[in-house]
């Protein structure tokens, strides 16, 4: 489980990778900003994650994220996206993964580390592994 709020509707397996499609099962969301809850649907957008491999395939998770209305006359913010702990906003990856790559790459440099992953299907390159790297705190 990814998170208790995303629901697998489908999959598609390919000879390189996994497609696995969820959705929200959420009656209503908070907004961040005021933490009133919102019910009403502004609109859909796809979005889409790499998660951990399955059987040595890369892992694409898609999802049709839902942006609700605020209806809060104090908040500032009228519109907001639902959020999920399995991943941070704008993120490309899940937590999860995240977490796996940098475990590895704390141990060995970033080339090495590179190599692994890819051996083990996760894409990344050694320029994004440093760039996490410089955002870990110490």
């Amino acid at each position: 489980m990814l998170d208790v709020n995303l629901v697998y509707h489908d999959h598609q397996v390919y000879s390189d990778h996994v497609d696995i499609f969820v959705h929200s099962n959420r009656k209503s969301v908070l907004c961040p900003l005021c933490g009133q809850s919102s019910s009403r649907i502004h609109s859909r957008y796809p979005r889409s994650f790499h998660d951990l491999p399955i059987q040595g395939k890369k892992v694409h998770i898609h999802l049709s994220n839902r942006k609700y209305f605020c209806f809060n006359p104090e908040c500032r913010q009228k519109i907001f996206a639902e959020s999920f702990d399995c991943f941070q906003p704008n993120s490309k990856k899940t937590n999860r993964l995240i977490d796996d790559i940098m475990k590895i790459s704390l141990e060995v440099s970033s080339v090495t580390a590179s190599r692994l992953l890819r051996d083990g299907a996760v894409a990344i390159g050694k320029s994004t592994i440093c760039n996490m790297l410089k955002k870990t705190p110490k």
